[in-house]
């Protein structure tokens, strides 16, 4: 990229940069294999905390690499990077696979993953509740500065907007391995409803604060809340799913998560076009309570016909 000479050309390198970009989906999966069942909500945890210091600080260093070296040095120094990142991959980690014998390895179609994952409603509730966490963060996104700007009478509406977008991420960093912990703890689902609840009532003050500061601290408990579903969900399906499929489910985990990116800026963007930007809060509030509803009516089902769901 530090060398194309088109946007077309730029384009197509994005493209292909965007089918090769599954190793957070690999790495959730290798984490959740290696890691005991009953510690992978906290391990998890501690990796999400990675990917958001990383999502904090890197449009922070990005810039700053842009400013001193150029466009074009930077994404030559981001390959380097990311090539330094495979080496270590490659040659620092280690997979434990356990000793199965080739007559009693099960090999699952994907039918069978996608019957196992309609048949267990939670593990497909799961999964949405996955695409609705992206879908409630990026929906918010495109609208940030605009919304900022009616907030507060200043010139430095980038520069707020920037704060009030990173303090979402600033509260995930406060607490997404301790809610790991308490989902080993006490159970994902249970967390997970909690965490949907906490979420509603942090989002819904967002559309009618009256200043800037107001927004900014709600913007940092939505953070706390939405911090621990992502490590409780990959958890779960971790928990739930067959040892030989836990590899797909945990990708189709996270294209759900790549969908509610696509969704989640043309949701926003149209809803506050035609019914305001306060009310795309209230419906991303609602969106949350829907969900809470949904998964706590498919562990009543799951329950009731008998399927372990804990």
């Amino acid at each position: 990229m530090g060398y194309a000479h088109s946007v077309t050309y730029m384009f197509v390198l994005r493209i292909f940069m965007g089918i090769v970009t599954g190793f957070i989906g690999i790495s959730n999966a290798f984490i959740a294999r290696q890691t005991d069942k009953h510690e992978a909500g906290k391990v998890l945890g501690t990796l999400q905390l990675g990917g958001v210091t990383g999502m904090l600080f890197g449009p922070l260093l990005g810039g700053a690499l842009a400013d001193f070296f150029g466009f074009s040095s930077t994404f030559i120094i981001t390959g380097i990077a990311i090539f330094i990142a495979a080496l270590i991959v490659t040659f620092g980690l280690k997979e434990i696979r356990p000793d199965v014998d080739d007559k009693q390895k099960i090999v699952y179609s994907r039918r069978e993953v996608l019957k196992h994952i309609f048949q267990l409603r939670v593990l497909m509730m799961v999964m949405i509740i996955s695409l609705l966490i992206q879908v409630a963060n990026f929906s918010v996104q495109p609208l940030l500065a605009l919304y900022v700007g009616e907030l507060t009478h200043t010139d430095n509406v980038a520069l707020l907007s920037g704060l009030a977008f990173s303090a979402a991420g600033f509260g995930n960093l406060v607490m997404t391995r301790k809610w790991g912990s308490l989902g080993d703890k006490y159970g994902y689902e249970r967390i997970l409803n909690i965490l949907l609840l906490l979420a509603a009532l942090f989002v819904l003050p967002q559309a009618f604060v009256p200043n800037l500061w107001l927004f900014i601290i709600c913007r940092f408990l939505f953070g706390i809340a939405i911090g621990g579903m992502v490590p409780c969900t990959t958890a779960y399906i971790r928990l739930a799913a067959p040892g030989q499929m836990q590899g797909e489910m945990l990708g189709y985990n996270q294209s759900a998560r790549f969908l509610g990116n696509v969704i989640g800026p043309i949701l926003g963007g149209t809803m506050a076009g035609f019914v305001g930007m306060s009310n795309v809060f209230v419906f991303t509030s609602f969106m949350f309570v829907v969900a809470f509803v949904l998964l706590w009516l498919s562990l009543k089902s799951d329950r009731k016909r008998h399927v372990n769901v804990d």
